[in-house]
């Protein structure tokens, strides 16, 4: 139960049942789809295809226009990308699940959708982009209450979305290309929704991209993509954060770059072609579920190659760099912010940090203690700190120095969860990653834990309308407006402004925004961390988020890193909690 919450962080309460709802058939490109609705006053249209299915030749290419309005639309009993089975998709096992056929989106309206012209939220799910799906998210009641039409998609994930190989981009031609298919799949459904979304009620016009964890990282590379002007007029970036990697690292022949893992040389060598000499089409020619099985047969040590500064979707000088460039700028109102404590939820059931009490000889999940409580909110602090430094502030003083003017940046805090036998959740959990999702969609996550994440109190009830009516305003208008009667001040490099959302008593503006290099000398001072502690938070510190800093890390406190291998330190400190106790998370 518990390692359903804490390791896919994504996951949404089962979707209720929904009945064809009479009179509201839409017909779009994409053929005629019914309108469905359960008891909320909102009509859902389900897995409308945005693009032709990327399968066989069209693997590894870019996703295709779909256009057949004699069809009619059903919904599909499946239409989740090829991922793993997990949580976070609601299956169970560890093996692939899903499908190359996959490029569909939903559309969620109030009842009197027809004849409006209502603010578009397009939704973009994270997962690392390398899971996810459009069906974990309910936004009935943010569409509902604050009269907006929201759009959910999927987009191919992993090595097919993101691949990079002579023997596939060498004999393309224009979008072909790219290494970014998976950032193509969500342009070609932002050009689909300013085709059609003014039959179901929305203003393709009036367009938000929003995106939590990989999807803000998505949203931020909208941002900076020619091919995305004109496709959208607002953007929210949650949790995001800005990591690219060359054309050559992507592809990482003969693991020039021994920093990266995934790359598409060793991907090819690890389906057993040969890497030099394998053509396109014997690569399409595996199956699904090989390709992942390949890709998850190597070890990701620390970076594989995701989004690529390719030249066709994403500039060659990446994201950060393009953020800053005037060249690149969309100069639309940006939201910006990061979770109090977002690397919970990664920590909050590794053994290093947790204790796991048996409770009936194992067959209740463990009572959960914290083994050092100082340290772990000292790693926690700084992790989430660092996140908002390098995810947040950074990218937003960059497009501060493009252009941009509408900047505002938040800080989610909110931790007032319900107290659990098993574990305390605000001490281990806290405001954690991907936890301020429920309160925009205005509906709980995290499945049967989800009421103690989100129990039926004041002050999560503030905070839900709080944050909906933040989102919504911000997508109506371009300005969040004031929270809990405080003025939201944009984000400025000379002021920067960052909003605490913590309810109506905890809410207001603080200007406390510490660069990364300030982070890092304040790891310098005495604290409860030993020798090896520090130069591991460290490396954490400088690689994750943004563009690997390595310099910085053998830099460090006049060199004190510089001989040690935090990698390898890492591994060995996983081998010894598996050996000790069989696994170094809890169950």
């Amino acid at each position: 139960m518990f390692s359903a919450l804490l390791c896919s962080g994504l996951v949404a309460c089962s979707q209720p049942v929904m009945k064809p709802v009479p009179g509201s058939e839409v017909a779009t490109e994409s053929g005629a789809v019914m309108g469905m609705a359960a008891s909320q006053r909102v009509i859902h249209w389900r897995d409308i295809p945005f693009a032709q299915a990327p399968i066989g030749k069209l693997r590894w290419r870019a996703p295709q226009p779909y256009e057949n309005r004699e069809a009619v639309i059903t919904p599909k009993t499946e239409s989740l990308c090829v991922q793993t089975a997990g949580e976070i998709t609601g299956t169970d096992g560890t093996g692939p699940v899903g499908s190359e056929d996959c490029l569909y989106l939903d559309v969620v309206a109030p009842e009197n959708y027809q004849g409006q012209s209502l603010p578009v939220m397009f939704w973009i799910h994270g997962g690392g982009n390398t899971s996810g799906s459009k069906d974990a998210y309910d936004f009935s009641a943010l569409a509902q209450q604050q009269g907006v039409v929201v759009v959910t998609i999927n987009y191919r994930l992993g090595p097919f979305g993101w691949f990079t190989h002579p023997a596939v981009q060498d004999d393309a031609r224009g979008l072909d290309r790219t290494s970014n298919f998976g950032q193509l799949d969500i342009i070609a459904a932002l050009g689909w929704t300013q085709r059609n979304i003014a039959a179901f009620g929305g203003d393709p016009d009036n367009v938000t991209v929003f995106g939590e964890s990989a999807g803000g990282h998505n949203v931020y590379a909208l941002l900076v993509s020619p091919l995305a002007d004109g496709l959208f007029h607002r953007a929210i970036a949650q949790s995001g954060y800005t990591t690219t990697v060359t054309l050559r690292e992507a592809f990482n022949r003969q693991r020039e770059f021994p920093q990266i893992d995934r790359g598409g040389w060793e991907l090819t060598a690890a389906l057993a072609l040969e890497p030099d000499g394998v053509t396109g089409a014997e690569l399409r020619g595996v199956s699904a579920y090989d390709l992942l099985d390949a890709y998850y047969s190597l070890e990701k040590d620390h970076l594989s190659p995701l989004t690529t500064a390719d030249g066709v979707v994403v500039p060659l000088k990446g994201i950060d760099a393009a953020l800053a460039d005037p060249q690149f700028a969309k100069s639309v109102p940006v939201l910006a912010g990061s979770n109090r404590d977002e690397v919970t939820l990664w920590l909050g059931l590794n053994r290093y940090f947790v204790d796991g009490d048996p409770v009936l000889f194992g067959l209740l999940p463990p009572r959960m203690s914290l083994k050092d409580a100082e340290m772990y909110r000292y790693w926690v602090d700084l992790r989430s700190r660092g996140w908002k430094a390098r995810g947040v502030d950074q990218p937003m003083l960059s497009l501060g120095a493009a252009g941009y003017t509408d900047l505002y940046v938040y800080r989610f805090d909110w931790d007032e969860q319900s107290e659990n036998w098993f574990l305390s959740f605000p001490e281990l959990l806290g405001a954690s990653h991907a936890s301020e999702i429920a309160f925009i969609m205005g509906a709980p996550m995290f499945g049967s834990v989800g009421k103690y994440m989100y129990p039926d109190t004041e002050s999560a009830q503030q905070m839900t309308a709080i944050m909906m009516t933040a989102w919504a305003e911000f997508a109506r208008y371009g300005l969040p407006g004031p929270i809990a009667g405080n003025p939201w001040p944009p984000f400025m490099a000379q002021a920067p402004h960052t909003m605490v959302l913590d309810g109506t008593e905890g809410s207001g503006v603080v200007m406390n925004s510490p660069t990364l290099e300030g982070l890092l000398q304040e790891i310098e001072a005495p604290s409860r961390l030993n020798d090896a502690e520090r130069c591991i938070l460290v490396w954490e510190m400088v690689t994750n988020i943004g563009q690997p800093e390595y310099g910085d890390y053998e830099r460090w406190n006049a060199g004190e890193c510089a001989d040690f291998n935090a990698r390898a330190s890492k591994r060995a400190i996983t081998e010894a909690l598996v050996e000790e106790y069989g696994s170094a998370y809890l169950p």
